[in-house]
């Protein structure tokens, strides 16, 4: 505490005057900022650690580890923080960055708790709250990261950053229709905004206006004719075909050196499905290769860690685990997960189930990731799967917690009030003991699709994030061979408790399965179920427009197609491609 009387007077009188005097010098400010802290007047220290925010270009330390982030030389860059913050550790400026290196390095929990004292210290320090915004949301967080945007936009109401994160953010919730109304008068105010043109037509195509989807990617190729990213957004539409000059202008634009990697690869995989539609496969083959080949550059992937995932979970989750834990966690049965591998047929497993009336879709929710992430930390070990030792010490009282923890972060999604909800995030395979130890009345769907179809057509798609496994083919059919042989053993310790849709079922035998999927969740039959094309709910992954058609045939076996180039996902995939059955239900 500062010392009361005259001598607490006497220093700040003498800090406001050196302030006045020299208003340029960060250390000044920070220092009155720190007196006027301490003898409690927190507004007026608010107002003198923003005056050092706006001199603190003059501080030698802070301007050689903001060069040092610039040129992302993260340990310098950290190393230098760390020291300033020893010795002022009110620096909010430091702070900041300290965060966004954190960020950077993705430790988003240490962010976001860094920008939280930043604003303790400084409120009114504008930069640092939408750091946090942006933060919260990638953090999961939406409805905090639109109470700091609130604030943001209650005193700035125009500024563009701010809107456009907003509507990123309740797209994110699933209120595209909002988000696209902002979008509209952003890019109306200002037109030469290429990322939101982008991330507009995003939220175009969700919402089902293809050809106001078009017309938004198109007008940032117009803008920025290198934008790898807006030719394959068209591409990705699956229904969208180029023309010729489209085609010549994306190989143009790849015969450019100054291209960078992101723009190259995205262009890549655009070509590859240009001349897929035109029946060029050998050339469209190679462009998906070089595609993936950069992309995994940038993203690289791990397989032993996977299996060491699969290995520690099937030791794990015996029939012992489950039956001395049964009639724990929470009893809701709302949930329907819908899990398997992308590309096998589970957004339209969930438009089927979402046309039933007591059904809601929602969005491929990371609600379960983030669970996993929470019990991750919380584990002594950092080894593949280690939050599944986290689970494992937890009691009943715990799980029903987790349980309840999932649905209230979920609830968020929910905006039709139906009594059941679907959560569509394919990779949750690996989640299925956590969903059976927190909530045993879930419903859990597995979507299977023929290996070399499943492992194509994963190769063939640019995954925004979060599927690095599919950027190489031996990789795919290492992770489908680890996948299969982890249901094959849920199979046996929890029998009958995961239903198995064939995509190849689905498409032969539509009605017989999805009377099968509805009987298995409990709910009545339903006409629309069959008429799911009709379905206007906006749909986020690759298939949202495949999804808005009838089921056809032709998708089946388009892999064949590539059949020649596919060796290495068959070496990979051994016996789990050989004893593939369309007619299975359980693993094999």
């Amino acid at each position: 505490m500062l010392e009361s009387g005259t001598d607490s007077a006497s220093d700040l009188a003498m800090l406001r005057t050196a302030a006045a005097r020299t208003p340029t010098q960060p250390q000044v400010w920070r220092a009155l900022g720190d007196r006027l802290l301490a003898a409690g007047q927190g507004d007026a220290a608010a107002d003198a650690y923003l005056h050092h925010v706006r001199h603190s270009v003059h501080d030698p330390a802070l301007m050689q580890a903001a060069a040092a982030l610039a040129a992302n030389r993260i340990p310098e860059a950290e190393a230098r923080l760390r020291a300033q913050l020893r010795d002022a550790p009110t620096d909010v400026v430091a702070i900041r960055m300290l965060a966004e290196l954190a960020v950077r390095v993705d430790r988003i929990e240490d962010a976001e708790n860094l920008l939280v004292r930043c604003l303790e210290l400084a409120p009114g320090f504008r930069e640092a709250r939408h750091n946090y915004a942006i933060v919260l949301h990638r953090a999961n967080k939406p409805v905090e990261a639109i109470a700091q945007l609130a604030t943001l936009l209650r005193d700035d109401a125009a500024n563009p950053q701010y809107r456009n994160l907003k509507a990123a953010v309740l797209c994110r919730v699933g209120e595209y229709a909002t988000a696209i109304d902002i979008y509209t008068n952003l890019l109306r105010e200002h037109p030469g905004q290429v990322p939101a043109w982008l991330s507009y037509g995003h939220a175009l195509k969700t919402e089902g206006h293809t050809e106001r989807a078009i017309a938004a990617y198109r007008e940032c190729i117009r803008l920025d004719p290198g934008f790898g990213e807006a030719y394959w957004s068209l591409a990705n539409l699956k229904t969208f075909r180029f023309s010729d000059n489209e085609i010549a202008a994306m190989h143009a634009t790849l015969a450019d050196e100054k291209i960078g990697d992101e723009h190259r690869l995205h262009l890549d995989f655009a070509l590859g499905k240009a001349l897929e539609d035109r029946a060029d496969y050998a050339t469209s083959f190679a462009h998906y290769a070089e595609g993936n080949a950069l992309r995994l550059k940038l993203a690289p992937y791990h397989a032993d860690d996977t299996s060491a995932r699969i290995a520690r979970a099937k030791q794990l989750y015996t029939r012992e685990f489950f039956a001395a834990r049964a009639g724990r966690g929470s009893p809701s049965p709302e949930p329907i997960f819908i899990v398997g591998l992308p590309r096998a047929g589970s957004t339209l497993i969930e438009q089927i189930l979402s046309s039933h009336s007591q059904v809601e879709g929602t969005m491929e929710l990371p609600e379960l990731t983030s669970i996993t992430r929470t019990l991750r930390r919380a584990s002594a070990s950092r080894e593949p799967g280690a939050y599944h030792d986290a689970l494992a010490r937890m009691d009943g009282a715990d799980l029903r917690a987790l349980g309840e923890e999932y649905l209230a972060r979920s609830a968020k999604h929910r905006k039709l009030g139906r009594p059941f909800f679907i959560d569509k995030m394919p990779n949750n395979f690996a989640h299925v003991g956590l969903i059976q130890a927190m909530l045993p009345n879930a419903k859990i769907i597995d979507a299977r699709r023929h290996p070399l179809a499943c492992g194509w057509s994963c190769f063939r798609q640019h995954f925004a994030r979060g599927q690095n496994f599919t950027y190489d083919l031996a990789d795919i059919g290492r992770y489908y061979r680890d996948y299969v042989e982890l249901m094959r053993h849920f199979d046996t310790v929890l029998p009958g408790r995961v239903h198995r849709v064939i995509y190849e079922n689905m498409v032969t035998n539509t009605e017989q399965v999805v009377r099968a999927l509805l009987d298995h969740c409990g709910l009545p039959f339903e006409e629309g179920c069959l008429r799911f094309f009709e379905n206007e709910r906006p749909v986020r992954t690759a298939s949202s427009e495949q999804v808005r058609q009838p089921i056809y045939q032709a998708g089946v076996d388009h892999w064949q197609h590539y059949e020649p180039w596919l060796g290495p996902l068959k070496e990979a995939l051994g016996e789990t491609l050989t004893r593939y059955e369309p007619t299975q239900t359980r693993s094999g």
